[in-house]
């Protein structure tokens, strides 16, 4: 529950979680809300050690001392508690997201530990959603709609260049054309709630495209698509699917994707603007953050507040677990 004394701005915030006792009171209330609770066995009396910041479960088990942060994505942080709060409020509540760099100048820490901590803040930031809850037998609208983030190929470095048509010429030949040089993501938004989803395709086949409709949205909606052939067939699974011809207009009625159109338009220039250049590999996280961001903007017809938002992202940090091996792609390799 909030008091009078938390933090509502950033100037607020930095000065409130300065104080370590503060930061780490503050993070306990949130993660554990109805007493300090083992990570390991569950039991809920363990003793403070004060000292060494940390608790000591009455069982006697391997990792029987423990601190808020296991368990966490903080865990194995050797970052203090209110570098991480610091950065979850300023990701968590700018709109344009924020770079290693700044980061790393911000909190006086190295650009790679930077990177590595907005990383596993996105990884919180993931909300986990009930599979057929968007739209409603009802009629509920849900616009479909995908875009392709990567390089445009006359931008490109000659070398790259090359490289790229070389790999262009070999790609099977449903995926050869202009998004050869692209990764897809698709968006699924739905009206009444305002709330959206996000999947990064390994491919635009029909398959891909209305697997994750299948799955997010409930039968008997209203589906908005383009013309887009992939998405041909929705009308025979249980939806009531109206196609907008972008040839020839882009809203006809109640039939258009402008409100998925509005959501890319802010998703590329976060990352053209703040992240410049993302990984394919990394692609999924940078797309749930601005989701989270555009889902929590509202809480019904009220505004949320960044405290809020920052509450939001601290209660999705336990139970989750991004270590730098996996999230670099070397989970399993040996270290020489």
């Amino acid at each position: 529950m909030k008091s009078e004394s938390d933090p509502s701005t950033l100037q607020q915030a930095i000065q409130f979680f300065s104080n370590p006792d503060r930061a780490l009171a503050y993070f306990v209330a949130r993660r554990w809300p109805d007493g300090v609770a083992c990570p390991t066995c569950g039991r809920k009396d363990a003793r403070y050690l004060a000292n060494q910041r940390k608790w000591q479960c009455k069982s006697v088990h391997p990792k029987r001392q423990f601190t808020a942060k296991v368990g966490t994505i903080m865990e194995d942080s050797a970052l203090p508690l209110e570098k991480w709060m610091a950065a979850i409020w300023l990701l968590s509540n700018c709109k344009n997201g924020i770079s290693s760099h700044e980061l790393a100048r911000h909190l006086g820490i190295t650009q790679k530990s930077a990177w590595f901590m907005l990383h596993r803040i996105r990884f919180a930031m993931r909300v986990d959603t009930d599979p057929g809850t968007m739209g409603g037998p009802g009629g509920g609208e849900v616009e479909v709609d995908e875009t392709y983030i990567g390089p445009t190929p006359r931008n490109m470095h000659r070398a790259r260049r090359i490289k790229a048509q070389v790999a262009h010429n070999f790609a099977p030949k449903g995926e050869r054309g202009h998004y050869a040089y692209k990764i897809g993501v698709q968006g699924i938004l739905d009206r009444e709630t305002r709330q959206i989803r996000t999947t990064v395709l390994k491919n635009a086949k029909r398959d891909s495209l209305q697997a994750a409709v299948l799955e997010n949205v409930a039968h008997g909606s209203n589906i908005y698509t383009d013309q887009h052939v992939s998405y041909a067939g929705l009308a025979d699974r249980g939806f009531v699917h109206q196609v907008v011809n972008h040839l020839e207009r882009y809203v006809d009625g109640r039939v258009h994707t402008n409100g998925l159109e509005n959501y890319w338009s802010l998703f590329k220039r976060t990352l053209r603007g703040t992240y410049v250049a993302v990984e394919p590999f990394h692609l999924e996280r940078y797309a749930d953050e601005q989701a989270f961001r555009f889902n929590f903007r509202r809480d019904g017809e009220r505004k949320m507040t960044d405290a809020e938002r920052f509450n939001v992202v601290l209660s999705g940090v336990a139970g989750r677990r991004l270590t730098y091996e996996k999230l670099t792609g070397k989970e399993g390799e040996t270290a020489f």
